[in-house]
């Protein structure tokens, strides 16, 4: 019986596991997550959206960047289309194909224009981080508003 039981366990690792050996799957673009800091969206005197790069020393989330985003353009010359708060917590919840942020602003505190700033900071984000391009934003306020349905894309296509 021990014999028996020798020569099955050979047999099977002779066999191997009947899996084919395979070189990598492509399957999309590999995560470029490392980076000297994040892109930030802000308002030029031409009333378009300009990428503007915030040297923080890492990518960070898209919290993180959100927040950076709601502090202001600093010195830079550029302007944001998103009302002054002293508050700069924002909740990111993700699901496939989704990102949804609450933010602590009324949708009258922030424009159509500050709205793709958001959006396009998320996603910026979530691109460099390896994430799918054809992934959406939805910004909740924190007054209920018809604004807080609509799922977004960056106009500018990050």
């Amino acid at each position: 019986m021990k014999r028996i039981r020798l020569v099955a366990l050979a047999a099977l690792l002779l066999a191997g596991c009947g899996v084919a050996p395979s070189g990598p799957a492509a399957d999309g673009d590999a995560p470029t997550g490392v980076a000297p800091g994040v892109t930030l969206y802000f308002v030029d005197a031409h009333r378009r959206l300009q990428p503007q790069l915030r040297e923080t020393g890492r990518l960070g989330t898209i919290a993180e960047a959100v927040s950076l985003l709601l502090n202001g353009p600093g010195g830079s010359g550029m302007d944001t289309e998103i009302a002054s708060t002293q508050v700069t917590q924002v909740v990111v919840t993700t699901e496939p194909g989704l990102i949804q942020l609450l933010v602590p602003l009324t949708d009258r505190e922030v424009t159509p224009l500050g709205i793709d700033q958001v959006v396009c900071t998320a996603l910026g984000v979530h691109v460099q981080s390896g994430g799918s391009r054809d992934t959406k934003v939805r910004i909740s306020f924190t007054q209920p508003t018809p604004e807080s349905d609509v799922q977004r894309t960056c106009p500018l296509n990050t």
